[in-house]
């Protein structure tokens, strides 16, 4: 027997198909990026808080080598970017997922031209990139505070102490 991949795939939209697809999507269209690279209870709030502000949600992940670059650390990513693809796109409040090699995500941004930018609280509004071109085009920026004090490095650094 053979089984029909998982309906939560077609959410995952690579970045030369991405401004058609944010075409189809329901306005107001809120953009947020990052790492996810574990997903946990904060990442999961966060989203679900951004994606409350609009009706569609995109998210875009830094590459592979984009979260090297970023200093977290020689080990990281520790999930590939197709897997953290998967699981972003399986979450209900997210809309499409694509992806970024680049240090920012601001073609991506450019690309989508979101009604809503949101980072979360540890971005502060004049620090979010893309942040004035979104307003500029009539948008909001957001930076949502943090509910849950979780980070994937405070995680990894307890799973390496056990």
């Amino acid at each position: 027997m053979t089984y029909a991949s998982p309906a939560f795939e077609a959410k995952i939209c690579p970045p030369g198909q991405l401004t058609a697809a944010v075409s189809c999507l329901p306005r107001p269209l809120v953009f947020t990026n990052g790492c996810f690279d574990i997903l946990h209870r904060g990442h999961v709030t966060y989203l679900a808080q951004a994606a409350a502000l609009g009706v569609s949600m995109v998210v875009a992940l830094n590459s592979d080598a984009s979260v090297k670059r970023q200093g977290k650390g020689d080990d990281r990513p520790v999930n590939a970017l197709e897997d953290r693809l998967a699981v972003m796109a399986a979450l209900g409040c997210v809309s499409l997922v694509t992806w970024f090699d680049e240090d920012t995500p601001l073609q991506r941004i450019l690309e989508c031209r979101p009604d809503i930018l949101v980072k979360g609280g540890d971005w502060s509004i004049d620090s979010i990139v893309g942040g004035s071109e979104v307003t500029g085009w009539g948008g909001s920026v957001h930076s949502i505070p943090f509910i849950h004090q979780k980070s994937t490095t405070a995680l990894l650094e307890k799973i390496r102490r056990l």
